[in-house]
C-alpha cells in the first residue's frame, strides 16, 4: 500500500502538472500585470477594514475571510512540509517554494475573484462559491463534468491536506512532548488524543463557517505572531548563518546535491513545487471557497485580499522555518520529516524544541477546521445541503483513522489528491482569465484613479 501510494504520487507530480501549474501563475501574473506587485499596498488597506460595508452581500469580513482561508494554508505544512521539502530535495527546494508561492499570488487572486462574481446566496443566507461554481457558470454547463471532478476531488482531500495530515502531526507533537526520542507513541494515547482532537474540532465546524472563521480570526494572528517571533529570535541569535543560509538555498536551486533522488527536476523542482502548493494551496482553488464567503460587492477586492495569503504563508512562515533548519545544519543531522524542525529549533536555542510542537498543534487545529468547510462545500455542491450534516460527522470520525496511520503514506495520499484537485482549477482559470482581467482593470480605474474611493 504504501509503494502504491508512494508510485501515484509520483505520477500525478510529473512534469506535466509542474509545467501546468507554474505556467498558470506565469501567464496570469503577465496578464494581471504583475497584481502582486501593483496591488500589494491596496490589498493591506482592505484587509484593515477600510472598505467594509455591512450591507454588502456575504456571510464573513474581509479580515475573517483571509484568516479562515490562512487558517488552512498556515499548517503543519508550514512546520512538516517545509521538513519534507529539505528532506527530500535539499536546500534548493526552498527556491521553488518561493516561486510556486510568488506565481501562486496571481493564481489564488484569480481564483477567488472569480468565485466572488460567480457565487450565489441562497435562501438561507449560505454562500455557494468556489471553482466548482465558477467552472459550471463561467464556463457552462458543457463543462460541468469539470466542475464535478473538481469537487470529487476536493470533498475526498479534505480527508487527507486537511485531516489526516493534520492530525497526525498533532499526535506526533504531543507525543514528543511527553516521551523521550526514541520511544514508541503507544496505541492508547494516539486514539486518546484523537478523541480529544475530534470533539474540539467537531464543536467548532457544527456550527459553519461563521463559527470558523470566529475561531480562526483568533487563532491565526496569534499563532503566526507565537511562531514568527520564536524563528526569528533564533536566526537573530545566529545572525551570522543567515547568509550562508541563502546561498545554499539558491546554489542548491540549480545544483542538486548528490543526495537528492531524481536530480534537480526530479528532486529539487517536484520537491519544491509540491511542498509549495501543499503549505499555500495556491492552484488548488480551496481558498476560493472561503474568500466567497466575505461580505463584499466586489470581486477583486476580496481577489487582492487572497492574494495575500501565499506571502503571508510561504515568503514569510515557511521561510522562517526553512531558515532554521538550514542555518543550524539540522537537515544533515535529521531525516525524520516530523521532527526535524524541532531538533533545528533546539540546535538554534536550546530548550526551543517545545515550541514547534506547539506550534503544530495550534497550526493543525486552524487547518482541521478550515478544510472541513471546503469539503462541506464540496459535498452541498455534488449531493446538497441535506449531506453536509453528513460529511461533517464522517470528518470527525476520519480524525481517529488520522491519529493512526503512518506519516509517509498521509504525506504521499495528500500530495497525490493535491495534484489531482489543482487540474480542473488552473484549467478554469486558464479559460476564464479574460473575464479576471477585465473585472481587474475596471475595478483599478474605478478606485484607484480616486484615490481608492
Amino acid at each position: 500500500m504504501s509503494l502504491l501510494l508512494k508510485n501515484f504520487s509520483t505520477w500525478v507530480w510529473g512534469v506535466p502538472l509542474m509545467v501546468l501549474l507554474v505556467g498558470t501563475g506565469l501567464f496570469l501574473s503577465l496578464r494581471l500585470l504583475f497584481i502582486q506587485g501593483r496591488g500589494f499596498l491596496h490589498a493591506w488597506q482592505v484587509v484593515t477594514g477600510k472598505y467594509d460595508d455591512k450591507k454588502d452581500p456575504g456571510e464573513i469580513s474581509h479580515f475573517r475571510a483571509l484568516s479562515t482561508a490562512l487558517s488552512a494554508t498556515i499548517g503543519t505544512g508550514n512546520i512538516v512540509g517545509v521538513a519534507a521539502a529539505i528532506l527530500a530535495g535539499g536546500p534548493g527546494a526552498v527556491f521553488w517554494m518561493w516561486i510556486t508561492a510568488l506565481v501562486g499570488m496571481a493564481t489564488k487572486f484569480a481564483s477567488c475573484t472569480l468565485a466572488v462574481h460567480f457565487r450565489r446566496i441562497d435562501e438561507h443566507g449560505e454562500t455557494h462559491a468556489g471553482p466548482m461554481h465558477f467552472i459550471e457558470l463561467g464556463m457552462g454547463k458543457n463543462f460541468k463534468w469539470l466542475a464535478i471532478i473538481f469537487a470529487s476531488f476536493t470533498a475526498m482531500a479534505s480527508f487527507g491536506i486537511g485531516n489526516m495530515f493534520q492530525v497526525n502531526s498533532m499526535v506526533s507533537a504531543m507525543g514528543s512532548l511527553i516521551y523521550s526520542n526514541g520511544i514508541a507513541v503507544p496505541f492508547v494515547f494516539k486514539i486518546t488524543i484523537g478523541f480529544v482532537i475530534a470533539i474540539c474540532v467537531g464543536l467548532v465546524i457544527l456550527g459553519g463557517i461563521k463559527r470558523i472563521a470566529v475561531v480562526a480570526s483568533f487563532l491565526v494572528p496569534v499563532m503566526c505572531a507565537f511562531y514568527i517571533m520564536a524563528g526569528c529570535f533564533i536566526l537573530i541569535k545566529n545572525n551570522h548563518l543567515i547568509l550562508p543560509g541563502f546561498k545554499l538555498i539558491f546554489y542548491h536551486a540549480f545544483h542538486a546535491p548528490e543526495a537528492v533522488a531524481g536530480g534537480l527536476l526530479g528532486g529539487v523542482i517536484r520537491s519544491g513545487v509540491a511542498r509549495g502548493l501543499f503549505s499555500n494551496e495556491a492552484g488548488l482553488g480551496s481558498a476560493a471557497m472561503a474568500h466567497g464567503a466575505a461580505k463584499t460587492a466586489e470581486p477583486v477586492r476580496e481577489g487582492l485580499v487572497a492574494m495575500l495569503g501565499p506571502f503571508i504563508d510561504t515568503i514569510i512562515v515557511c521561510s522562517i522555518t526553512a531558515l532554521v533548519i538550514i542555518c543550524t545544519g539540522a537537515y544533515e543531522l535529521m531525516d525524520t520529516k516530523a521532527q526535524l524542525t524541532s531538533f533545528a529549533f533546539e540546535r538554534g536555542l536550546k530548550g526551543s524544541g517545545w515550541l514547534v510542537s506547539v506550534g503544530i498543534v495550534l497550526f493543525a487545529f486552524s487547518t482541521l477546521i478550515a478544510w472541513s468547510y471546503y469539503g462541506d462545500r464540496a459535498v452541498d455542491y455534488l449531493f446538497g445541503r441535506n449531506f453536509v450534516g453528513i460529511y461533517r460527522w464522517v470528518y470527525v470520525g476520519f480524525i481517529l483513522i488520522g491519529a493512526l496511520w503512518p506519516m509517509n503514506d498521509v504525506i504521499n495520499f495528500c500530495d497525490a489528491l493535491n495534484g489531482l484537485m489543482a487540474i480542473p482549477n488552473l484549467i478554469a482559470l486558464m479559460a476564464l482569465s479574460p473575464i479576471v482581467y477585465q473585472l481587474t482593470q475596471a475595478y483599478f480605474h474605478k478606485y484607484l484613479s480616486t484615490d481608492g474611493k
